[in-house]
């Protein structure tokens, strides 16, 4: 079923779509079940679900295939591979302008959030508590990233019912007040887990993961933010609901893998299926009866796996991930710098980075040439230092151009494999949004900000603790990955997150968050293949890129007031 949005009064469609209406048009009302502002149970029902339906449409934005390739590449972690080429300026930052279609998109995606959040708090107020709840997690949601991503931006707490011309932009403080209020409102009145409408529906867990994150960053300019960020996660952590995965478990018992791996697999991801560490995964899988199921084709396992389906001893794979397009490829920073010393961290399995596969295709075999660095190249080409046989099983062998599409490590966690879609134009998999892991990663940067180095350390020792339990029961080694109080800073946190979460957060965003984005984008380190001299990421300024550009579209329209400009842009 298609959720149609029920009210897309974004700036742009406001003034683009609305200003030449007549007053009559204005008071006109649909007859339609779904006229907004109702209060009846089903079209509020319908128009909670529809904020999930943004959500869906935001991150699984298609029309442009590297849309999720922007909020990444650029980064300490990721760097470019096929690109679509909106994310390009994300990484040639000189050419990063207003009129970036990545830019555009999620501005307009937020505000529609929190226009279609404002219609259902206006119209049902304090009569349904959990109702408005849910609204204002996603209001407080979609202001996070706005004030993230632009700083000051308009504030809007009521619906927009009338053409708008004169938009202004609030102090983030203003912003952060609402956000603060939105999220108190949302863990008191929300249900607990299990007890929403479904497993996807918002949760009073999910908004303390949110509000710890927003604290998070509000705490750069009002440190009092960082004891309620750890109040947040502490009560999730001390909850009981929770508990890291660290046993295998689910569909693929019978194949190699390990337990962190299984929970990204198709069909493990869900708290029924046996996932402990789950927050907030939002069902998207169509095979599973899902309402709407899933949105056009998120793009997700297509940017981050390569294109290995090009060579010829090879056919997508489960267990392989299936087809990716190569849009993204992870860093040198994140293939090898953040695994330094780290020997046995399951993180960094062939499971979980894969660095490389076997040839799957049945009954390959194929003579190859072989250069001096041990890539593959023509087997009569004047490269060729020696000639081999290869075939099914064999380790596969990459050109050395494969690096920018077709071969490179890759993080696994977005596979997934439908087999009456062996081209892989949907994405079939739930989308992991909040889990345990990243809520003691959270808790650890909350007490490193108040001097608390020592139970930040017992934070990210739980994680280690998961991390090497293979490894310390194979060596004895006890302590093996264990970090000390002198050992944490923000540098350290932030490595972390990146073994931990690499492939689930917005990594721009949160080096913005922490105001490391100019520090981490140097530790990327890339060059460009055959010219190591050439860096990857060029034209990056500190005093311009930190802040995205407000959207040219947005300004243009607004002609009933300025609505500023960030600066250098």
């Amino acid at each position: 079923m298609k959720i149609n949005k029920y009210i897309l009064l974004v700036f742009s469609v406001i003034l683009a779509g609305m200003s030449a209406c007549s007053d009559d048009f204005l008071e006109q009302k649909p007859y339609s079940s779904l006229n907004t502002g109702q209060t009846e149970a089903q079209v509020i029902n319908a128009q909670v679900i529809g904020l999930h339906r943004t959500f869906a449409e935001l991150w699984g934005y298609s029309d442009r295939q590297g849309f999720l390739g922007c909020w990444q590449i650029g980064t300490d972690v990721c760097s470019p591979g096929a690109t679509e080429g909106v994310e390009n300026p994300f990484y040639q930052y000189a050419d990063l302008n207003s009129e970036n279609v990545g830019v555009s998109y999620l501005w307009q995606k937020c505000y529609d959030f929190i226009n279609n959040a404002n219609v259902i708090i206006d119209a049902v107020g304090e009569t349904n508590p959990a109702v408005s709840a849910e609204a204002k997690f996603f209001r407080a949601y979609a202001y996070n990233i706005l004030v993230t991503f632009w700083s000051n931006v308009p504030l809007l707490t009521t619906a927009i019912k009338v053409p708008t011309l004169d938009f202004i932009r609030n102090p983030v403080a203003d912003i952060d007040a609402v956000i603060d209020a939105d999220l108190t409102y949302a863990v008191a009145n929300l249900p607990e887990v299990e007890k929403a409408a479904t497993p996807s529906r918002i949760n009073k867990d999910m908004a303390r993961q949110l509000a710890a994150e927003c604290y998070l960053r509000i705490g750069m300019r009002d440190n009092s933010y960082f004891a309620k960020a750890e109040q947040m996660t502490t009560q999730i952590i001390d909850g009981g609901k929770y508990k890291l995965v660290e046993a295998r478990y689910g569909k693929f018992m019978d194949e190699g893998g390990d337990y962190y791996r299984d929970m990204f697999r198709f069909g493990n991801e869900r708290r029924k299926e046996g996932n402990t560490e789950t927050i907030w995964t939002f069902e998207m899988e169509y095979e599973r009866n899902v309402v709407g199921g899933t949105i056009n084709a998120p793009q997700h396992r297509r940017v981050w796996q390569p294109a290995y389906h090009k060579w010829s001893g090879m056919v997508n794979a489960d267990s392989l991930g299936g087809r990716g397009n190569g849009r993204l490829r992870l860093s040198n920073y994140m293939k090898y710098t953040v695994w330094q010393g780290l020997d046995g961290d399951i993180r960094n399995s062939n499971y979980n980075i894969r660095r490389y596969v076997n040839y799957n295709r049945a009954g390959y075999s194929e003579e190859i040439g072989i250069d001096a660095k041990g890539f593959r190249v023509e087997k009569a080409s004047p490269a060729a230092v020696k000639t081999i046989v290869v075939k099914t099983g064999d380790r596969a062998v990459p050109y050395e151009a494969d690096s920018l599409e077709v071969w490179y490590p890759y993080c696994t966690k977005w596979g997934g494999y439908d087999a009456t879609d062996d081209f892989g134009w949907a994405l079939i998999k739930d989308w992991q949004i909040m889990r345990l892991g990243e809520t003691y990663l959270l808790r650890a940067e909350a007490r490193f900000r108040q001097n608390k180095n020592a139970e930040a350390a017992a934070d990210i020792n739980v994680l280690r603790d998961r991390a090497f339990k293979t490894a310390r029961e194979t060596s004895g080694n006890t302590t093996l990955g264990q970090v000390s109080s002198d050992q944490i800073n923000i540098d350290f946190i932030l490595a972390e997150r990146a073994r931990e979460l690499i492939g689930e957060e917005n990594r721009r965003m949160t080096l913005i968050r922490t105001g490391q984005l100019a520090n981490h984008v140097s530790m990327n380190g890339d060059a460009v293949p055959g010219a190591p001299s050439n860096k990857v990421i060029t034209g990056f300024d500190a005093s311009k890129h930190i802040l995205l550009p407000v959207p040219l579209r947005e300004i243009q329209l607004n002609n009933g007031a300025v609505l500023e400009q960030n600066t250098g842009y």
